[in-house]
């Protein structure tokens, strides 16, 4: 089945579940990674473990706040390993879990895609506000 057809096919398989977010295996993670900083430091996580310095550095202009909160959601979800060595003071280091790892393909798929597209996606804007 060509893609387009597919997806409309599970939209309506969605629709029969009632949109419900609780059952649906595609809202509630999109949710999570449709937010600002989700996919940001899970990139940054892709290289290497990194420490939460290094992930504010690699991601400057998030707040010590935010990266506290996403970092916890990631780990809640699966996606972010939360080492923390029994030094003074404690070492945490964050990493990709295996889950996180098999998003890398389907997140490089849509970052490529956005990569081509982002052109026309901005010349559309930019034309409907012209208007």
């Amino acid at each position: 089945m060509e893609p387009q057809k597919a997806l409309g096919a599970k939209f309506e398989a969605w629709q029969a579940m009632g949109l419900d977010a609780t059952r649906c295996p595609v809202r509630g993670l999109l949710d999570q990674m449709g937010d600002r900083w989700s996919i940001l430091l899970l990139c940054a996580l892709a290289t290497r473990p990194r420490r939460f310095g290094a992930l504010q550095r690699a991601v400057p202009d998030i707040s010590k706040r935010m990266l506290t909160q996403t970092l916890r959601r990631l780990e809640q979800d699966g996606f972010v390993l939360r080492d923390v060595q029994p030094t003074v003071p404690p070492s945490v280091t964050y990493s990709l879990t295996p889950l996180g790892a098999s998003f890398a393909a389907p997140l490089l798929a849509l970052i490529e895609w956005a990569e081509v597209n982002f052109p026309a996606v901005r010349d559309a804007r930019y034309a409907k506000r012209a208007a």
